[in-house]
């Protein structure tokens, strides 16, 4: 047996000296008030980047739309003020401002400093709401380096400011109003947030989402940042801001349709399957449904779910309870009236979900979400209500409209069959990929490294750039895809017609992830897919092409920040023997100066040819107008760089710029591809019309 030695603290083998000390109550924190969320803001609002950023206005606007909802409220305004502040006004029926009885301080002060504090825990505050953590108004004051809470309640005004979450003073009456309602002003912290800028589209289309899920309500979106408010106006005089009748961008909506108008808004630029939206509403076991649909000829779906008026993008039990109801009815619908053969088997939930636009809403009075920021559904009573209310609904459309019923149900057959065909020629890709010992395309020079998250895979527009690129990289973690033109558009190309197409083919060979049901993320080869094309339209047709293809089958890819384009220098500029490059025209007249003779200056479009004839000597006078000279090449391609300055200005990490692409409104993206990269010219023209003057051109 092993001799036992007593180990005094300090020793060799002792607890503290293998890094573990005294560990008593003295080593608890306890975090009081808001500090947790200044601490830990990610758990409230997911991210302090632009989507946390703007979260924080959802919060504070879904506490006014629960007013509405509840058939309190039928007036919402937004503003967006100067120095980063966010006015939001409703006519409710105004925070309580009452003492409370457990906290012995006003009701608001309690709601706004305190976490976990609301009239939605119970009770008949509010019998639906989204706000179920009781934490909005509070976490967004606690994120805001300056918030104020103004109430019209009971023929009186009352105020209360804070700063970082901790009251600057009691709260207290400013006078008296006939008026009734809540105002919410803040100011994101710096500290928290850094940059901060909120993007008027993002508000913009996020309310209008909104407006059209409660019916009656008028929800008004100012842009006050260029308000000059030292002209003697002072928005504490006005209850809503419009009321200061200044010349302002702003929108309003207002609809009576609800979930239909949204769909006609969702489908505006496609052509309808069938023309009459399906729409239900009930009331099944305490939960309150809303659905409405419709198939358009298109090849992807799109389903957008809410609960209590939120946006659960990531889905949850109201659409699991959907997807499997809409399956089960149309396979029973087909098999009824014999419209599929017994060889074809029946519908999976991918064939029904062709050219579908869904939007699903359901109420609920205690909902459970998973997460803070609500994405995710998780209550198990809606999954059984959806699939119900919505089941019985959508079998008795399909009775009382045959052609209708018919047009969807050719619709999924021919997905179906699509589908089908699409996994033969998948199968047959990877099954050759197999006998070939899984061999990389030939025109792909892959890098050393193998390890994904260093390696960096280039697509090269043409063999010419892809020549310098493969010869200018660093072989240990760059590999180069060189692409012959324009590879298929994909927008409305099932996958067996685009694994045809051997450019496709080849880089979702080079990816490794495989597609469609069998891709898999975790197999991607590159963590860094740089899309590198030249600086003129047919460059930025092939960016586009490319993604497209990313964005329609490669979602999980771009979600995941591997997607990037490079952006080579506009020019090459030539001062003596100083070499420079420039990557836009305000770079160029920086690095050439302001004050330069222009008749010093000689530009080109190809690389400069040597001054002099070979074997003459230059004068001293000659020698010193040379070195004057500026010479500046435009380039027009990749293909006109040797290796070294590709990579220089392209391919070095520590000198190249890259653009991220990032799907910041997936649905916005979606709409835009449609209207781009989709078959109908009326909605593509338009656009181009109408955002014409926004374009850069290159003459």
């Amino acid at each position: 047996m092993a001799k036992e030695e007593k180990i005094k603290k300090g020793e060799k083998g002792s607890p503290s000296a293998i890094g573990v000390h005294h560990y008593d109550a003295s080593d608890i924190s306890v975090l009081e008030g808001l500090e947790p969320v200044r601490r830990r803001p990610g758990m409230y609002i997911g991210t302090t980047g632009p989507e946390g950023l703007h979260h924080l206005i959802w919060e504070i606007f879904d506490n006014s739309r629960d007013e509405a909802m509840g058939g309190f409220c039928n007036d919402i305004e937004v503003v967006l003020l100067p120095g980063n502040q966010i006015r939001v006004v409703d006519n409710g029926r105004g925070i309580p401002v009452d003492i409370h009885k457990k906290t012995k301080v006003s009701a608001l002060e309690t709601v706004m400093t305190t976490l976990h504090a609301g009239g939605k825990f119970g009770g008949e505050g509010y019998k639906v709401s989204g706000g179920l953590h009781g934490v909005g108004a509070s976490v967004v004051n606690a994120l805001s380096i300056y918030c104020k809470a103004e109430v019209y309640k009971d023929g009186g005004r009352y105020m209360q400011e804070y700063s970082q979450g901790k009251k600057k003073s009691a709260v207290k009456k400013t006078g008296a109003s006939k008026l009734h309602g809540t105002i919410i002003t803040f100011e994101p912290d710096t500290e928290i947030f850094g940059n901060i800028v909120f993007d008027w589209m993002t508000v913009v289309n996020h309310i209008r989402q909104q407006a059209y899920l409660v019916k009656g309500l008028k929800i008004s979106i100012i842009d006050a940042r260029e308000w000059d408010s030292g002209k003697g106006m002072n928005q504490d005089d006005v209850f809503y801001f419009r009321e200061l009748d200044l010349e302002l961008p702003s929108v309003s909506f207002y609809f009576e349709g609800g979930l239909v108008s949204l769909v006609k808004y969702y489908n505006k630029f496609q052509k309808p399957v069938q023309n009459n939206i399906f729409y239900v509403e009930k009331e099944q076991d305490n939960v309150g449904v809303e659905i409405a649909l419709q198939y358009v000829d298109d090849i992807t779906d799109r389903i957008f779910p809410f609960a209590n008026n939120i946006y659960t993008g990531e889905g949850g039990t109201h659409v699991t309870g959907f997807k499997t109801a809409l399956t089960r009815t149309l396979n029973t619908y087909c098999k009824k009236n014999e419209m599929m053969k017994e060889s074809e088997g029946g519908f999976t939930g991918e064939d029904v979900l062709e050219g579908l636009t869904a939007v699903i809403s359901v109420k609920l009075r205690e909902i459970q979400f998973e997460g803070q920021t609500k994405a995710k559904l998780g209550s198990m009573e809606a999954q059984g209500a959806v699939a119900t209310v919505f089941g019985e609904a959508f079998a008795n459309f399909l009775e009382e409209n045959p052609d209708e019923a018919k047009s969807i149900i050719s619709k999924s057959i021919l997905a179906l069959k699509a589908r089908k065909a699409a996994k033969a020629a998948k199968d047959s890709v990877l099954r050759k990929g197999a006998l070939e010992g899984m061999t990389l395309p030939g025109k792909l020079a892959d890098c050393q490294s193998k390890n994904a998250a260093e390696s960096e895979l280039f697509l090269v527009e043409g063999d010419s750039a892809g020549g310098s690129a493969k010869q200018g990289r660093d072989r240990r973690t760059q590999a180069i895809l060189p692409l012959r033109g324009k590879i298929l558009n994909v927008e409305r190309a099932r996958i067996d017609k685009m694994l045809a197409s051997k450019e496709v083919k080849s880089l979702v060979i080079a990816m490794g992830t495989s597609i469609g049901d069998t891709f898999d993320l975790e197999k991607m080869r590159y963590h860094k897919i740089i899309i590198a094309t030249d600086a003129d339209v047919d460059g930025s047709h092939i960016s586009t092409l490319l993604l497209t293809l990313f964005y329609r089958y490669f979602r999980p890819v771009v979600d995941a920040g591997y997607i990037y384009i490079a952006q080579p220098p506009l020019y090459k500029i030539k001062k003596g023997k100083e070499i420079s490059y420039a990557y836009t025209d305000e770079q160029k007249i920086k690095i050439i100066g302001k004050s330069a003779d222009v008749s010093e200056i000689q530009e080109t479009e190809s690389p400069e040819e040597t001054e002099g004839t070979e074997g003459e000597e230059e004068t001293p006078e000659e020698s010193t107008k040379k070195s004057n000279k500026i010479h500046i090449q435009r380039y027009k391609g990749l293909g006109e760089m040797n290796p070294e300055e590709l990579w220089e200005t392209t391919m070095d990490p520590a000198n190249r710029i890259l653009k991220k692409v990032m799907i910041n409104d997936a649905e916005e993206a979606n709409k835009i591809f449609d209207i781009l990269m989709g078959s109908e010219v009326p909605p593509r023209k338009s656009f181009i019309q109408s955002n014409a003057k926004l374009a850069e051109i290159d003459i």
